[in-house]
């Protein structure tokens, strides 16, 4: 006769042992740690692209509008303090400087950004070169008309202009300015020239006369 089978008790089941357990915890807490490690480095490398991105995009910009601006520009006026002046077009033909038609690259007392500062509401009265370069022009204008800022560089260091020559003579211009990029302080340098210079318009002190000699 065949004996009959004794039904499995809980008693017989087998259990994980105390060793089996706390490997397992082990191998759960190396695998929970590669996750987190991972998702670290993922979320770090993100944060760096988006950094670039963006320090990419304000160079792409200030880039265009300096190099556009300076490029069809007809005199660079002068400097004054920080401030690069430019006469940037003669929208009314009429040979002279007028507010409107006056913009200035300001960097800032401490050269920490970059931006531009025209006045386009402005009336059609003349303004010397010789008030631009003493800085009486702007002030007067900040003081009497609405001003627009455009800033093409948040925040940057060590920003400086070189010309090739003393304005209102300078044919080319230099910007360059520093950026924290991915940790690291990197310089960056925007360069252009005048391709419509109207010296023919300044007389021998260097001065806008009232009508084109040639």
């Amino acid at each position: 006769m065949k004996k009959r089978k004794r039904p499995l008790s809980l008693f017989d089941c087998k259990g994980f042992t105390l060793v089996e357990l706390l490997l397992a915890l082990v191998v759960a807490g190396i695998v929970s740690a590669a996750v987190v490690t991972l998702a670290f480095a993922v979320s770090n490398a993100n944060d760096v692209t988006d950094s670039t991105s963006q320090t990419q995009a304000y160079m792409r910009y200030a880039t265009f509008r300096i190099s556009e601006l300076i490029r069809h520009s007809k005199l660079i006026c002068g400097m004054s303090g920080d401030d690069l002046a430019v006469w940037r077009a003669d929208d009314n033909g009429n040979g002279q400087i007028n507010p409107q038609e006056l913009l200035y690259i300001e960097m800032g007392t401490g050269r920490d950004y970059v931006q531009l500062l025209d006045f386009p509401s402005a009336g059609d009265w003349l303004v010397t070169l010789s008030s631009i370069l003493s800085g009486t022009a702007k002030q007067e204008l900040i003081l009497i008309c609405d001003e627009r800022q455009t800033r093409l560089v948040p925040e940057c260091s060590n920003a400086q202009i070189v010309l090739d020559s003393s304005p209102p003579w300078s044919r080319s211009v230099s910007l360059s300015f520093d950026l924290v990029e991915n940790g690291a302080v990197r310089q960056y340098q925007i360069c252009a020239a005048l391709h419509g210079f109207s010296g023919n318009l300044l007389d021998e002190s260097g001065e806008v006369i009232n009508s084109d000699d040639d």
